[in-house]
């Protein structure tokens, strides 16, 4: 019998957020006969850390927010002693492991870039793998780019979670990478239906969109919100319920004061189970300006709800144009037009609700978790062989 592989996943917390969604899932369900699993969380900190599977090996290295003083002061303390033990760390990878991390493996992955300097910068003669979600072509920082898309070259093997994630970089850069796959994210159908009835949800308001994420300038909710006011005023009556939390929240409940949308622009805040507030919506709308392949539209599918998306990223890889989703450009007038149409054109929106029933069955996820269990065990063999 052959020992099983080692494998490392390096991740900063488990606040709710797509990276940490799609890491869950990897965690439940990369074979255990095969893979020996350690998740190292730099911070002990996020809502899905009470998530991971009771299988993994967990190395927590500081702790989190929520547990750290009530009191303003010592809790500014703590924070200031924790960033500076991080620093210390960042500096000295080699004593990070020798004390903190004590133990040897085949494989160090970095589901996303911002471990990317951290799993390259390992001491272990292990096969050191990334993950990449993100769409270059909107980051107007090309010094934080050029970085990351360099960085990517570094590693043994790379997973782009989008074609067009990769391909970008093609256009943009050309720079190729011959050591990589794309590999989707895996969507929990079953699980998002059963959850989706845990609980009522009764909006005052009829019809509704609702959309899910980051409360972050990319996600465009400062222009969905001005999209909102125009359609209410042309009296297209209508609210939207986004479900996220994120650095925007307070410049978005300024804004819709100053837009006299407070009670038809509800801004829910992050929610552990957001299925019940999406199934009893009547639509759903995703107005990011960059994305890579998002958990959330297949998860919208599979609750049937008729989704108008910007054409962004990977999903025009999930969404068939006007049969089972809305396809627009990342502009105001754009999601204009497409929220009008949802509004106005009952027949189109029938149309999408009956197809999404279908276009569910694009998304197997026994195919990701088969794709990305070979790149691993490729990777492991590659690495015996060199030694």
């Amino acid at each position: 019998m052959h020992p099983k592989i080692q494998v490392l996943f390096r991740h900063r917390s488990m606040e709710m957020g797509g990276v940490e969604k799609v890491l869950i899932d990897l965690l439940e369900n990369l074979p255990r006969e095969i893979f020996d699993i350690t998740l190292f969380l730099t911070l002990n900190q996020g809502e899905l850390r009470n998530y991971i599977p009771k299988d993994i090996n967990v190395i927590t290295f500081q702790k989190g927010k929520e547990d750290m003083s009530k009191n303003k002061l010592l809790k500014t303390l703590q924070m200031i002693k924790r960033s500076l033990i991080l620093l210390f760390y960042r500096k000295n990878p080699k004593l990070l492991y020798k004390k903190i991390i004590k133990k040897d493996f085949d494989i160090e992955i970095a589901p996303t870039y911002a471990e990317f300097e951290n799993i390259l910068s390992s001491p272990l003669k292990s096969r050191k793998i990334a993950w990449f979600h993100t769409d270059v072509s909107y980051d107007p920082d090309q010094k934080r780019v050029l970085n990351r898309i360099h960085n990517l070259k570094k590693f043994d093997w790379v997973i782009f979670g989008s074609k067009q994630t990769r391909d970008v970089i093609k256009d943009l850069y050309h720079i190729d990478y011959p050591k990589s796959s794309v590999i989707y994210n895996s969507i929990k159908i079953n699980e998002v239906k059963e959850k989706a009835l845990e609980f009522p949800i009764d909006y005052n308001h009829h019809p509704i969109f609702s959309s899910m994420g980051r409360l972050h300038s990319r996600k465009n909710y400062h222009t969905l919100m001005k999209i909102h006011r125009r359609l209410l005023d042309e009296g297209l009556i209508h609210a939207i319920a986004v479900i996220g939390g994120g650095n925007e929240m307070e410049n978005l409940k300024r804004q819709a004061r100053e837009l006299d949308v407070e009670k038809t622009f509800l801004l829910l805040d992050t929610q552990t189970n957001p299925y019940p507030y999406i199934k009893n919506s009547d639509y759903f709308v995703l107005p990011s300006e960059s994305e890579s392949y998002p958990l959330t539209i297949g998860e919208v599918m599979a609750l049937n709800i008729p989704i108008i998306s910007t054409d962004v990223g990977g999903i025009p890889e999930m969404i068939d144009h006007q049969t089972d989703g809305y396809l627009v450009k990342p502009d105001e007038n754009s999601i204009y037009e497409g929220m009008k149409i949802f509004l106005t054109n009952p027949e189109i929106v029938k149309k999408i609700k009956y197809n999404t029933e279908k276009g569910v069955e694009k998304f197997d996820n026994q195919k990701i978790y088969d794709a990305v269990t070979s790149v691993f065990l490729n990777q492991y063999h590659l690495n015996n062989e060199g030694s």
